[in-house]
């Protein structure tokens, strides 16, 4: 899993509706070229988070931190603000089982709920939610969110 935030958590990706979806577009667009396959993103206004499968960490860092300074360097042109930070890096966690993986899957699908933007995953305009739910079923996606859920997601459960 990738994760990167803004600087002191501002909201620099969600300005407006038009700039987090740009983002969203590119970031994808960007992490396709540097990875096998996506299994699940979330775009929010200061963070996201992409499960993706790499056999080149390294290079996907530093690809990465060179799109964050091409997005820093447009929108502090746009917003009038050059030399801004914009972004605090990013970090990436290994999946350490089968287990940890699901979870994962739902704990980026969820992230939107969890920092209060919508009150359904499925809600969120920015993520790959919608997508996951027309190719499970109704009951599979019910059944997966009971099997690896994410209340205790990071406290060592999943190894």
């Amino acid at each position: 899993m990738m994760t990167a935030a803004c600087f002191d958590h501002a909201p620099h990706i969600g300005k407006n509706a038009q700039r987090i979806s740009e983002f969203e577009n590119s970031l994808l667009l960007e992490l396709e070229k540097l990875s096998n396959s996506i299994f699940a993103h979330a775009v929010l206004p200061n963070h996201y988070h992409v499960l993706l499968e790499t056999y080149d960490i390294a290079k996907l860092r530093i690809e990465l931190g060179k799109f964050h300074g091409r997005t820093s360097f447009n929108w502090n042109k746009e917003d009038g603000t050059q030399g801004r930070k914009v972004f605090h890096g990013s970090a990436e966690t290994a999946m350490k089982s089968e287990r940890h993986f699901q979870a994962t899957l739902n704990y980026i699908h969820n992230n939107p709920v969890k920092h209060g933007y919508v009150n359904k995953w499925q809600d969120w305009p920015y993520s790959s939610a919608a997508q996951y739910l027309t190719s499970v079923s109704k009951e599979e996606a019910a059944q997966h969110w009971l099997e690896y859920p994410i209340d205790r997601y990071g406290e060592d459960w999943d190894v």
